[in-house]
């Protein structure tokens, strides 16, 4: 072989070992976007890109934060991201409101919602009737408070009993510890661990979760572009495959999950992370439906109820059906979505 031919050579091996095996090959490149910022609960998407999940599929994976569901959404929908995670009560809503625009959520990863409302014990507020003339307090995009007509409704309240109070995200557990609102709602994991760094233990609250009043709603749930589920459902297939070993890796092991979060976010606080990540372990993504039959799945009838529900709470002209806001076309085998 000629000098140039071994050096050539030379140069195509360098770049393949640095690259690694995995990488060495073309991979599609996918955007994600997180609903919220990198808390514990976003820890099971970053450990599956740190132990190359994503890569064993293929899959060149950038992972951002987000800013609520609704931006969740919107990203998705203008075409910047290929997919996101977000609440798929939100998503009915949206697609309720632009039907030209419409999507479809494809894994539910909340089986049970995080939806709350949180209240001081020292409020005297301990049954829904009490928030009558009281004010709430929540960013305007929060899903729970945009879930709260339906809440009210579970409930029989007036929409007009109570008055809201909008904030800045970073503020709105600081206003209820001094006053400023009677209520705020929020995700229970969220809120719950961000009143106990204002020195608010459980035992100080009275906290309304919507699963106990009625509202048998999903949580959050991964939705995709319609150009990605056209072209890419294979992708997407191994995108979801890697998303579940990531939480059964998280589930597993949660300090390691915790320790790859900090990796990409320096200024968290691991313990509280862990914590709040265990209690979406707990509250959401582990339950009966999801130990028997993997992650990923809804039931049409659930669903069906909760879209009743979320359509009565905003008057929809035109309800979705459950087919309008969910498929199970990409969902991995049995043995891929089981989570323990």
């Amino acid at each position: 072989m000629t000098k140039f031919t071994n050096r050539f050579l030379s140069a195509a091996l360098g770049v393949a070992f640095a690259l690694g095996t995995t990488s060495a090959m073309a991979q599609t490149a996918l955007k994600f976007s997180l609903d919220w910022k990198f808390e514990g609960p976003a820890a099971p998407y970053i450990l599956a890109k740190k132990n190359g999940y994503y890569a064993d599929e293929g899959l060149d994976v950038t992972i951002d934060s987000g800013n609520g569901s609704v931006g969740a959404i919107t990203r998705v929908a203008s075409g910047a991201y290929d997919v996101s995670l977000a609440d798929i009560n939100s998503l009915v809503e949206f697609n309720a409101s632009n039907p030209d625009r419409a999507m479809k959520s494809i894994f539910m990863v909340y089986d049970r919602p995080p939806f709350a409302l949180f209240m001081l014990k020292k409020s005297g507020i301990t049954k829904p009737e009490d928030l009558i003339g009281k004010t709430l307090g929540a960013p305007v995009f929060d899903a729970s408070r945009k879930l709260y007509p339906a809440f009210a409704s579970a409930t029989g309240l007036d929409l007009d009993a109570v008055k809201w109070e909008s904030m800045d995200p970073p503020l709105r557990e600081p206003m209820l510890v001094r006053g400023d609102v009677d209520a705020i709602t929020g995700h229970y994991f969220t809120s719950i661990l961000n009143l106990k760094a204002q020195g608010i233990g459980k035992e100080d609250l009275t906290v309304f979760q919507y699963k106990d009043f009625g509202m048998d709603f999903y949580g959050n749930g991964l939705l995709a572009s319609p150009e990605m589920m056209e072209k890419h459902p294979e992708e997407l297939r191994g995108f979801l495959r890697a998303v579940v070993k990531g939480w059964r890796a998280a589930i597993a092991d949660p300090a390691s999950a915790i320790a790859a979060l900090k990796e990409v976010d320096p200024l968290i606080d691991p313990a509280l992370e862990q914590e709040r990540l265990q209690m979406a372990i707990d509250e959401n993504v582990v339950t009966p439906e999801t130990l028997k039959d993997g992650m990923g799945m809804v039931k049409t009838d659930r669903m069906t109820k909760a879209i009743d529900q979320v359509a009565l709470a905003f008057g929809f002209e035109n309800k979705p059906s459950v087919a309008d806001v969910y498929t199970g076309v990409f969902l991995p085998g049995e043995e891929d979505r089981q989570i323990k």
